[in-house]
């Protein structure tokens, strides 16, 4: 039998851990009783396992007692790494023995997977580096400042790179677990697990949910001024060139500068200040998408789609029929 551990952490913690290790415990354990209906062993020994006797969550509202302690647990096979504080820091406390701890069952062949935020605690390891990454598109500026060598992919759900797994935020952390039932049992299994706790299989994208802001805690004051400007005239006609010149600064430096800071190129910066602005018009008015589309400052239908779907994985008729009931089919 393999052995599956949930980490309970006690410090940097959210309210959202608890639901984390909650779930990831009904729907495993919803896999081996289904395995076990067939006539099979279960797959995984559950265990949830932390460093403190107990730790509290929603401001002492709940806590939960691990059944292991950590310290004495020397090989396990997969472990998963609930959600964390957004605004997480370093590792401290109970949590530098929790990566520690993490770092060692890596070497020793478990796999890993982080819950949304998780993700902190992972990239606070090292074997994040120079790799792919999921993670609530909310926490990825903060992310990208602590740990810039990791390839963040804040449009993907899931990421699977040599035995370490990551998702996108919020609930979408099952969808991971559907994800790894069906990588550790079967598809059959998958599927149960689906229709049982009515959770959508095979969702790839969280770019539909993503509420773009523009990261603007960097410190470079010419490039905060030019997001301020795009953001100000993201309607009228604005070219890259004129926009370095407007800023004083060399096309190729500020082209540099901008990525740097951002995390965009300008072109890339603008066309999502635009189609943020489309995206709120289809979810609040009954605008066309020819009208939204002239809004924003496109003229051409096919290349605002083309744009639309890049930045949300929908186009944009099905991104107002998902979002805004009423004005549903109205083209």
């Amino acid at each position: 039998m393999k052995h599956l551990t949930i980490l309970v952490p006690d410090v940097q913690t959210a309210n959202s851990t608890i639901a984390c290790i909650v779930g990831a415990y009904q729907v495993f354990t919803g896999a081996n009783d289904y395995r076990v209906r067939q006539g099979k062993r279960p797959l995984f020994k559950i265990e949830t396992a932390g460093v403190a006797p107990e730790a509290a969550f929603i401001n002492g509202l709940l806590t939960i007692r691990p059944q292991v302690d950590l310290a004495s647990l020397d090989k396990t096979d997969l472990v998963l790494v609930p959600s964390l504080n957004p605004a997480f820091e370093q590792a401290v406390k109970g949590n530098i023995q929790l990566v520690d701890w993490l770092t060692r069952q890596y070497k020793n062949g478990a796999e890993i997977a982080s819950m949304c935020t998780g993700a902190f605690m992972v990239a606070a390891t090292g074997l994040l580096a120079k790799r792919n990454c999921s993670i609530h598109w909310n926490a990825a500026d903060h992310f990208r400042s602590l740990y810039p060598e990791v390839h963040l992919k804040t449009e993907q759900v899931i990421t699977d790179e040599q035995g370490i797994y990551t998702n996108g935020g919020g609930y979408s952390f099952l969808n991971l677990l559907l994800y790894l039932v069906e990588k550790y049992y079967d598809r059959e299994t998958a599927i149960y697990c689906s229709k049982i706790f009515q959770i959508d299989i095979d969702r790839q994208v969280q770019s539909s949910f993503t509420i773009f802001t523009g990261q603007k805690t960097h410190g470079d004051e010419l490039v905060k001024e030019a997001q301020l400007y795009l953001e100000a005239n993201f309607r009228d006609k604005v070219s890259v060139a004129a926009l370095s010149k407007r800023f004083s600064a060399g096309r190729r430096n500020f082209d540099r500068r901008f990525v740097k800071a951002t995390g965009n190129t300008p072109l890339e910066y603008l066309q999502r200040v635009k189609i943020e602005s489309a995206k709120k018009a289809l979810e609040t008015t009954r605008k066309t998408i020819q009208e939204v589309m002239y809004e924003v400052g496109y003229a051409d239908v096919k290349a605002f789609r083309e744009v639309f779907r890049k930045i949300t994985g929908l186009s944009p008729l099905d991104y107002k029929n998902k979002y805004n009931k009423e004005a549903a089919g109205k083209v």
